[in-house]
């Protein structure tokens, strides 16, 4: 999705090379998608092309890769996706989520309700540090959900091109955009996807009046199920109200959404690092994704959530340390991938970000000591684990080391 600023594309299509940002583009695969072509992409010198598929977006046509082939691409290619081993979308491929290359529909099977019985309490938060989370390996939780969702919007690369440009909005696109053609218990994601869009004053009234538009589906009717809407959005504040608690969502000043007070006290104990790591740095976003009802008044209750962080570049990160690594990436100039953990609990041993400007996957891992905030020891998969190359860093001991000199050329 992010083509700007990144290295031209280029598919056969019939026979002929298309380059993505070409005048002609949109034609020629609005055409291939009426005669059932599959375009190729030419992101790899040698060989005939990866094959990869058309959808129908709203009112236009997209180019996308046939599941599991993301790795096959170039590192740079905006098709890139990471080895499954160095990511934990890997185990719920083909389970948790099922892709559909004859429609371009995606399957997707959550651990928590998107319908809440009248008079049931909130859902306990799902956080990292459950344990409880690395049980649930068949079925996407919150957070698995806002990482495949990231994901698939490309907020987890990054190239230097990117720098200064990434802002609420374009996340705010890029997470709707790959939410459509994504089903989950018989209905569309997006449907249910509330993500506010960017507030100001002069258009508070027609913002106003879409939030609750989009919000109808899901009003409290007596005696029915309440349907769940789900919200990503950047946390202002998490405070005492009149009635248990309130989280204020930037962007939304005119509606806070409200938090029972067992809730409250399972999220603070929950998410104590996401808050310390918040609490520290004026730089990191505070992102929550959760369920939430809507009264018959038109007022939401959060019914589940997680917390992520996020770098001032919108990327995720566990800890102080990855944060501070992404700064240096970011710093360096250098593309890379922020590996992101789905349903992987803190003291699996995984990468924390991957090179893509040296050609090859190049891992970068960060080993810590027992009992740190980032709560687990890392050491880096053998060779016959992991084909990827890596860095290791060990804060305790060393600081930053140097990164590898960028050796990959742009793409042809």
């Amino acid at each position: 999705m992010h083509s700007d600023c990144v290295p031209h594309v280029v598919y056969d299509i019939g026979g002929q090379r298309r380059v993505k940002d070409a005048p002609d583009f949109a034609d020629a695969i609005a055409e291939a998608y009426a005669n059932h072509q599959r375009p190729r992409c030419l992101c790899r010198p040698d060989g005939d092309g990866i094959e990869m598929y058309v959808v129908r977006l709203m009112n236009g046509y997209i180019v996308k890769r046939m599941p599991n082939t993301g790795s096959q691409h170039a590192t740079l290619c905006p098709s890139y996706e990471l080895p499954a081993e160095l990511s934990g979308l890997g185990q719920l491929v083909g389970t948790a989520i099922v892709e559909n290359p004859a429609t371009g529909e995606t399957a997707l099977k959550l651990d928590f309700p998107l319908s809440k019985l009248p008079g049931r309490s909130s859902q306990p938060p799902a956080a990292s540090t459950s344990p409880n989370i690395s049980s649930q390996g068949q079925k996407l939780s919150l957070r698995a959900l806002l990482h495949y969702l990231w994901d698939q919007a490309e907020l987890t690369h990054w190239h230097p091109g990117f720098t200064g440009k990434r802002n609420w909005a374009i996340v705010r696109r890029h997470l709707l955009l790959a939410a459509t053609h994504k089903f989950a218990r018989g209905s569309a994601l997006q449907n249910r996807l509330y993500v506010p869009e960017v507030f100001s004053v002069e258009h508070r009234d027609p913002i106003n009046a879409r939030r609750l538009a989009g919000w109808t589906s899901a009003l409290a009717q007596p005696g029915k199920p309440s349907q769940l809407m789900l919200l990503i959005g950047e946390v202002k504040e998490i405070v005492p109200s009149r009635y248990g608690f309130r989280a204020v969502i930037k962007h939304v000043p005119d509606q806070a959404f409200a938090i029972d007070e067992r809730l409250f006290r399972q999220l603070e104990r929950r998410f104590a690092g996401e808050l310390a790591l918040w609490g520290a740095f004026d730089s990191i976003h505070l992102v929550m994704i959760g369920t939430f009802c809507v009264s018959y008044s038109r007022l939401p209750t959060i019914d589940s959530l997680s917390l992520v962080t996020f770098t001032p570049e919108w990327i995720p990160v566990d800890s102080p340390h990855e944060a501070h690594l992404v700064r240096a990436l970011v710093s360096c100039r250098r593309s890379f991938v922020k590996t992101l953990r789905y349903n992987l609990c803190a003291g699996t041993s995984m990468a924390s970000a991957v090179l893509t400007d040296l050609g090859d996957p190049f891992a970068l891992y960060i080993a810590t000591e027992s009992g740190s905030l980032e709560e687990r020891s890392v050491e880096p998969p053998s060779a016959q684990d992991s084909p990827a190359r890596h860095w290791v860093w060990h804060p305790s001991q060393q600081p930053l080391p140097p990164f590898p000199t960028v050796r990959t050329e742009a793409l042809a």
